[in-house]
C-alpha cells in the first residue's frame, strides 16, 4: 500500500491510529495483495470510517 499524503512514519508512533488508519485504506483504496488482520478488524469494527456497503458486505465475515 503506497500513500502519499500521510506521514506514517510520525503516524506509526500511535499504533491504535496506525492501525485504524490502515484499516481504512486497504479497505477503502484495495489491499495491493496483502490481507486484512480480523483481530484488528473486530477491534477497530466500530470506529472505522469506511463505505456503508463495503462496511455491510465485510459484516458477513465477522
Amino acid at each position: 500500500m503506497k500513500n502519499w499524503s500521510t506521514d506514517t512514519r510520525e503516524l506509526s508512533k500511535n499504533t491504535d491510529k496506525f492501525t485504524k488508519w490502515r484499516l481504512e485504506q486497504q479497505i477503502n483504496f484495495g489491499l495491493d495483495g496483502e490481507r486484512l488482520i480480523l483481530a484488528d478488524l473486530k477491534k477497530f469494527w466500530n470506529l472505522l470510517d469506511i463505505d456503508p456497503y463495503k462496511k455491510r458486505f465485510l459484516a458477513l465475515f465477522i
